[in-house]
């Protein structure tokens, strides 16, 4: 039997420390829930599907894999991406709030949601968006949710928007080519991504348009390829999308890094990461902002403690 928002709400209650556990894909990011945190499981399960509204109802614990299987008979797929998508949930998925390869075409995480029921400190269900793919009026907290990492609320049922599946996907990747020129000249690529010395290029829709990109964009410097090529490290710098054309007098070519052009994300390892710098800590000013939330949302700070969304944003594990 599937279990019930209202079941949820009572095993997350009003006291004590509390953490949601799925399927811990990306558990120790922003730092793991501190010692004598009672874990609870979110609902499971696909709860309605409307492809003509290109909508999904899922329970927070639902896997992507169950996600995109169900989904997938209606010609429709949801905007999250996952190392494992078997295990990793939705809700760990929006709760970190990492994009993956794709964002450059697909948007951020948080733009596939519409609505999230969630558990507050106080036990109580609150329900923020709507299920509908238009603006909403209100405060739109489901945009808070995303990246929190569970520290401002659980969360139980999300509604996803579905987008439909491309009639194509091709990867494509060049030597010695300008990524910066190749992704302006591209409309609407998937992901353009360049570690100093190659460049992988991602393009989806139909085929006859992929195919006339690839061909007069692309052209005979770049060849087609499996995908796009494997993480260089577990860590991530957030750069402004044109700071990266200094990645390779700063970090090296090819050492280490992976960088998301047009996103500004790069991927790296622990020496390039020393090579890139440190992260620039928050101001004061924004310090003092999330502390008020927090605050506002979670004054007994019961919620996760030991879990912070500011190191996560930061590339800092546990």
């Amino acid at each position: 039997m599937r279990k019930s928002l209202r079941s949820f709400a009572d095993e997350v209650g009003p006291d004590g420390p509390v953490t949601v556990a799925g399927g811990k894909t990306q558990w120790e990011i922003g730092g793991v829930p501190a010692p004598g945190t009672r874990e609870v499981s979110a609902p499971v399960g696909v709860v309605a599907y409307e492809p003509a509204e290109m909508i999904v109802r899922v329970g927070a614990g639902t896997s992507l894999a169950e996600v995109g299987s169900t989904i997938k008979e209606g010609g429709q797929f949801v905007a999250l991406e996952a190392d494992d998508p078997s295990h990793a949930t939705v809700g760990g998925v929006l709760a970190v709030g990492r994009s993956g390869y794709r964002r450059l075409g697909w948007g951020h995480v948080r733009d596939s949601v519409l609505e999230m029921t969630s558990v507050s400190a106080r036990g109580e269900v609150i329900r923020s968006g709507a299920p509908l793919v238009k603006n909403v009026t209100g405060y739109d907290l489901c945009r808070l949710w995303v990246g929190s990492l569970g520290t401002l609320a659980l969360t139980g049922e999300v509604v996803l928007r579905c987008l439909p599946i491309p009639r194509a996907e091709t990867w494509w990747v060049g030597r010695d080519t300008d990524p910066f020129a190749v992704a302006s000249q591209l409309y609407r690529p998937l992901s353009v991504l360049w570690d100093g010395e190659q460049t992988w290029v991602g393009l989806a829709g139909h085929r006859v348009d992929v195919e006339d990109q690839a061909r007069t964009i692309l052209g005979p410097h770049f060849l087609p390829t499996d995908g796009p090529p494997p993480l260089p490290g577990a860590l991530r710098r957030s750069l402004l999308p044109r700071a990266l054309k200094g990645l390779p007098s700063q970090a090296g070519v090819g050492a280490g890094w992976l960088a998301q052009v047009g996103v500004g994300v790069v991927h790296c390892s622990a020496d390039a990461a020393e090579r890139i710098g440190p992260v620039v800590p928050p101001s004061l000013e924004v310090s003092e902002l999330q502390r008020a939330v927090k605050e506002r949302f979670d004054p007994a700070g019961r919620l996760n403690p030991g879990r912070s969304a500011s190191r996560a944003a930061q590339g800092v594990s546990a």
